[in-house]
Formats: C-alpha cells, structure tokens, sequence
C-alpha cells in the first residue's frame, strides 16, 4: 500500500514537473526553427538557431535593450533591498504607538490595483519633466520610483525579522554602536537569505515589468527586453523564431539570478537568519 502511494505520488509529480518546464522547452526548441516551423507546432529542434539570432541582431539593438534592462532591474533592487530593509527593521525593532496602524495602511495599499495608480503616477512625472528634465516621462528614473519598493517587499522584511535574535541588538548597544552600526554591522550580514531572496523576487518582478515601461518610455533608445520582445510580435507577420530567441536571450538572466540563488531564496522564504 505504501509502494503503491509513493509511486502515484511520484507520478503525479513527474506530469506536474513536465507541464511546468514544457513551455521553456517548446520556446527554447522554437528559437531553431522557423517561422513557419513554429507556427505549425514543430516540437523537434532545427537548424535555424544561428540564423534567427543574426535576423535579431539586424533588426534591433538588442544590446541596448538588454543594457537598459540590466540598469533599471539592478538599481531598482538595490535601492529596494535597502528602503524596504530598513523599513521592515524599524517597524519591528522600534516601538511607537502609531507604527501598526501606519504598517496597517501600507499593507492596505496592496489592495489598490496598479491600474489605478498609471494615470496619476503618469500626470505626476508629466509634471516634474518641467522641472527635472532627467526624472520625467522616457528616463530610466521614471521607470524605477514607482517600483522601487513596495508593501510586499516590506511586510516581507518585517516578518523575516522577527525571526532576528534581538540579544544581537542589545549587545550591539551595549557596545556603543548606533543604531545605524547595528543596522549595517549585525542586521544585514545576519539576514543574508533573506537579502538574497527579496533581491530574486526584486529582480524578477523589474527585469520581467512591462506595463509602467511601455506607458513612459516612449522612445526606441530607452526600450526594455519586454518591450522590445512586444515590439517584434506586434508586426503583420512576426517572425515567430527570431521572437523566441529573443523571449530565451530575456529569460537567461532572470534564470541565472534564480539558480545561483536558489539555496539562499528558498532559506529567505522559509524565514532562516544566519
């Protein structure tokens, strides 16, 4: 009974494991076919990889792109890490009367769709173009303030640092150090994982946006992976191959951070300080 219970376990898990990396395979076998190769649902792997790439390559200037990609996803989840760090420190650390009903309101602000938020957020930067010309509408600036941190990043902090030996803390001040110096000194090597696994989600979430992108930066010399990705499906005939090798060239880095991360992402989530 037991032998039986494990094999429809592992067989339940082998349809869902294939299912889950199907589409990659499909996309990354796509990317050495044809147009047409594609479109007919051609599952076996061609020749046409070196020639999709050189078609990509002609096209657009996906160095750029992937340069503007790199720049936004990166300052975005540094300077993410530390306000939503440092947020997530002093609402736990601190104590104030008022502190649960503000972090009350941040997580209530998760509830408002981004939808919502496009047009005021668009008007705004509309308006500081006038007087800083470098944080207005098609600046990378533009792009990162809006997401430079969010409710999510900081409830997640919060949480990860209550698990946060707080004898740390008190020997730290019983040593003289500021509060600053027992952020920068205990705090951050000792929440590690969880650094790590809030830079993936970071990472991911910037390097993958596409909405707020495509409303500001407006033109070609500022364009992300995604919106260049857009771009070459919204013609009267795509070229379905060079599309996929441009979707398996945007996936590579978000793959990368992931599996060198992996081991520190799953011991953040888990809530592991070390």
């Amino acid at each position: 009974m037991a032998k039986s219970k494990r094999f429809f376990m592992y067989l339940f898990l082998s349809i869902a494991a294939i299912v889950s990396i199907f589409p990659f395979l499909w996309m990354v076998v796509s990317s050495t076919n044809q147009s047409v190769d594609v479109t007919r649902g051609r599952l076996l792997p061609g020749t046409h990889l070196l020639e999709n790439l050189r078609k990509l390559l002609d096209t657009t200037d996906l160095q750029l792109s992937l340069m503007n990609s790199a720049k936004i996803s990166i300052t975005t989840t540094l300077l993410a890490l530390l306000i939503a760090s440092l947020a997530g420190y002093g609402f736990e650390v601190f104590r104030s009367r008022s502190k649960d009903i503000v972090f009350n309101i941040l997580l209530l602000s998760m509830m408002i769709p981004f939808a919502a938020l496009m047009i005021p957020l668009y008007r705004m930067f509309g308006q500081i173009s006038n007087v800083f010309p470098w944080m207005g509408i098609d600046t990378m600036t533009s792009v990162i303030l809006p997401t430079v941190t969010t409710a999510f990043l900081i409830f997640f902090f919060r949480q990860s640092t209550k698990m946060f030996p707080k004898e740390l803390l008190e020997a730290g001040r019983m040593d003289g150090l500021s509060e600053l110096g027992i952020f920068l000194r205990i705090y951050l090597p000792t929440m590690k994982t969880t650094y790590a696994a809030g830079a993936i989600i970071t990472f991911m979430s910037s390097w993958n946006n596409y909405l707020w992108p495509l409303i500001v930066l407006q033109t070609p010399q500022t364009k992300t992976m995604p919106l260049l990705i857009s771009t070459l499906g919204s013609g009267y005939a795509p070229d379905y191959g060079m599309i996929m090798i441009a979707i398996v060239i945007g996936t590579i880095p978000t793959a990368l951070v992931f599996f060198v991360m992996q081991k520190q992402f799953v011991a953040g989530m888990i809530g592991s300080v070390k």
